[in-house]
């Protein structure tokens, strides 16, 4: 790599959103890998935990020493359980990094909110209140100056580029959106969990956190910020055997009910138009999970039901990229200002 080129460190390297940006990292024309970082997996050659990645770096997995790592880089992806970043952000921003955060510590403007449903106590309110949400399509502007961006959950990314249009131009009766959303196993992380056996997964799909899930406040702090005032959300999420993916179904109902899906899909068109990262599907496509696995695309197609008076929105994005790895590699590049689809999957594995 070249001196023009921008060095970057993983701190949780060995899970699964390590692994996607190992790989966004090695595809990526203006980035150089020069440090992976992790305690568990201290001293061992990346290559040891996937032997398949042994050609895209052959660096060790070292202790996390924020010294260290601030020292040998210049952005640094926090990819680590909720409770852990907010421990390191403020001295690596200190220290002149840029920090992207694939956990849940950054994402709330309200702290209190963070530990009401995560728990922990956080010191780092002021760091905090200079964090930008990363969804690029709503907050581009705000990521392009950040330091520090809390990146959201794939959930949350899905639910909310499809319920977006509907909020920020009044459309839909408050508190109104229903999300039903189904996350392939993936979505769990790498970790040894008897819901996640093949014995157990497989042919079944289960709801969970009904009622209560972590990522309800998150989307509700952002469909709020749109909205202008406070709104509530139902979300049910599910678990569905597959690897990767997420479907998103949304349903709000409208305050115009003269309103039919073309108009929703000119008013969506419209919204995205300069998102290159969203594809609104033609009137009666909706999409499936597998058009965006392994890619950073997001899909979304979308129905009026006039009997009902609802707007229906699907939402499918591979929930390790766009979900995860490659949202945080888009918001990179707003920050660096360089092209957004810059190093990134446009197209995945079909079929």
């Amino acid at each position: 790599m070249g001196e023009d080129t921008l060095r970057v460190g993983i701190v949780g390297a060995s899970g699964y959103g390590g692994v996607q940006l190992v790989r966004l990292i090695r595809d990526h024309p203006k980035l150089e890998l020069v440090y992976l970082g992790g305690e568990s997996s201290a001293g061992k050659p990346f290559s040891d935990l996937y032997p398949h990645l042994g050609q895209a770096t052959d660096l060790t997995i070292e202790p996390v020493e924020l010294d260290t790592i601030a020292d040998r880089c210049q952005v640094v992806f926090l990819s680590l359980p909720n409770g852990l970043a907010h421990q390191m952000a403020p001295q690596l921003l200190e220290k002149g990094c840029k920090v992207l955060d694939l956990s849940a510590d950054y994402r709330f403007a309200n702290l209190q909110t963070y530990q009401t449903w995560y728990g922990g106590d956080r010191q780092d309110s002021a760091i905090a209140a200079t964090a930008v949400y990363g969804l690029p399509e709503l907050y581009r502007d705000r990521i392009k100056e950040a330091q520090l961006v809390g990146c959201p959950g794939c959930y949350p990314t899905a639910s909310l580029l499809a319920l977006a249009p509907l909020l920020k131009q009044g459309m839909v009766v408050p508190n109104s959106a229903i999300i039903d959303a189904k996350s392939g196993i993936s979505g769990a992380g790498r970790k040894a969990k008897t819901n996640l056996l093949l014995a157990e997964a497989d042919n079944s799909v289960a709801a969970y956190g009904v009622a209560g899930h972590r990522h309800t406040p998150e989307i509700e702090a952002i469909c709020s910020e749109l909205a202008g005032h406070e709104i509530l959300v139902q979300f049910t999420p599910h678990l569905m055997p597959m690897v990767r993916g997420i479907l998103s179904t949304v349903y709000a109902t409208l305050r115009d009910p003269g309103l039919v899906r073309e108009d929703l899909v000119t008013i969506y068109t419209a919204f995205y138009r300069n998102c290159p990262w969203v594809k609104v599907l033609p009137a009666g496509v909706y999409p499936q999970t597998k058009w965006a696995m392994g890619s950073n695309m997001c899909y979304l197609g979308v129905e009026i039901d006039q009997r009902t008076d609802r707007a229906i929105v699907v939402s499918a994005i591979d929930n390790l990229l766009k979900g995860q790895a490659g949202q945080a590699m888009q918001c990179l590049n707003l920050m660096m200002d360089w092209e957004e689809t810059l190093g990134l999957p446009e197209l995945g594995f079909y079929p």
